[in-house]
């Protein structure tokens, strides 16, 4: 089911132009209603139900509504973010309580090089064939050398 933005708890990230959910989603779903600068869904139908946008909300604003066959009877699933950690909280329908704590990816957002140490592209490389992750002397499959 789809991602569902109480509005009692959103505060539309105190009014950014841009909401924490509004960037997180993959499909961009997410818009924030500027008349009462709260975020909601727009095509709840497209949501894939990533949970992006849940782990992400400061406000723990938004949940994903469940399938009544994977939590029948008032059970859930609710994700809730720190700042070193996930903890997923499930509860079942027979009203036990589970969490799961994982930790996540401390690194500064953009202080990572993926390109660090790999050669600047030119234009002489653009009918070259072989990926830049690839040597320039690995053997290729082509029909007329199979490998």
């Amino acid at each position: 089911m789809p991602s569902y933005v109480n509005p009692e708890k959103c505060d539309g990230c105190k009014g950014g132009e841009k909401t924490a959910c509004m960037y997180i989603c993959p499909n961009d779903l997410m818009v924030l209603d500027p008349n009462v600068m709260k975020a909601y869904n727009q095509e709840p139908d497209q949501c894939w139900e990533c949970y992006n946008c849940v782990k992400i909300c400061p406000q723990g604003a938004i949940e994903v509504r469940h399938y009544a066959d994977i939590c029948p009877l008032g059970g859930y699933v609710q994700p809730m973010r720190s700042s070193d950690s996930i903890m997923w909280t499930i509860k079942f329908r027979n009203g036990s309580i589970k969490r799961f704590k994982y930790p996540i990816r401390t690194t500064p957002e953009g202080s990572i090089q993926p390109y660090e140490g790999e050669p600047s592209p030119g234009a002489d490389q653009l009918d070259n064939e072989v990926l830049f992750t690839e040597s320039a002397g690995r053997a290729t499959c082509t029909p007329s050398n199979p490998v």
